[in-house]
């Protein structure tokens, strides 16, 4: 469902990305730890169609990308540190928002975006003002904005930033239990924890290539600890 081939990233005179080999299989989650400046956001920048590569190819969801990105547009749902919400308007109204960037109209939208808010846990506060929710909160409803057209492929950057442990676990608990079933899922974060918790498969990207891959079941968080600060040379949050 996502496959990139010599993906290469270079602003100005300064590559960010070497050569990106990677791939992710219909239905799996893949995890791509990297320390912050690794090139992580860069590539799922690329991989959702907002930035181009220098040299490279990638296709998701069996669209050429940045040929095809219109349409792969409507196969991906993002969630990043940044919610991209907007803040004056009820959770029900960003969601009927992007309901209506999406195409989803008539009955089925009112009904979707009450199963979507219901899927988060955010029911209660549909009609609250976005700005008014804590940060976890927001993140939820992030999760219910990138699902609300059903996507089969799902990026997810660095989506732990900013939450305290309880609103971690909330968002860990959505994401296993509603945003991922079923799709092929990339996410990137440097927080072993949590990234292994949810990956079937794990890679490390590291001065701006890809200098590990395993699967999840072959490791154990001590091990993969270990192996990712002999890479980068950092310790990953735990």
């Amino acid at each position: 469902m996502i496959e990139a081939t010599k993906v290469t990233k270079v602003f100005g005179l300064r590559p960010v990305l070497k050569g990106i080999d990677l791939t992710v299989a219909e239905g799996e989650f893949l995890t791509l730890f990297g320390p912050n400046g690794a090139g992580k956001t860069t590539f799922l920048r690329i991989v959702s169609t907002i930035s181009r590569p220098t040299t490279g190819q990638v296709k998701v969801a069996g669209y050429w990308v940045p040929q095809e990105a219109t349409a792969a547009r409507g196969a991906l749902g993002v969630v990043s540190h940044s919610p991209l919400l907007y803040g004056d308007l009820s959770a029900e109204e960003n969601l009927l928002f992007y309901a209506r960037m999406y195409g989803i109209d008539g009955p089925k939208r009112n009904d979707r975006i009450a199963e979507v808010l219901k899927a988060v846990g955010l029911t209660a506060r549909a009609n609250d003002l976005v700005r008014t929710f804590s940060r976890g909160m927001q993140q939820r409803l992030a999760i219910a904005r990138a699902i609300l057209h059903d996507p089969p492929v799902l990026l997810l950057d660095e989506p732990y930033t900013g939450l305290d442990q309880d609103a971690a676990a909330i968002l860990s608990e959505v994401l296993r239990d509603v945003a991922t079933r079923g799709r092929t899922v990339l996410m990137t974060t440097h927080n072993i924890a949590r990234g292994l918790a949810l990956a079937d498969r794990v890679a490390i990207l590291s001065r701006g290539k890809i200098a590990y891959e395993a699967n999840r079941a072959d490791l154990t968080e001590l091990s993969f600890a270990d192996t990712y600060t002999e890479i980068t040379g950092m310790a990953g949050v735990r």
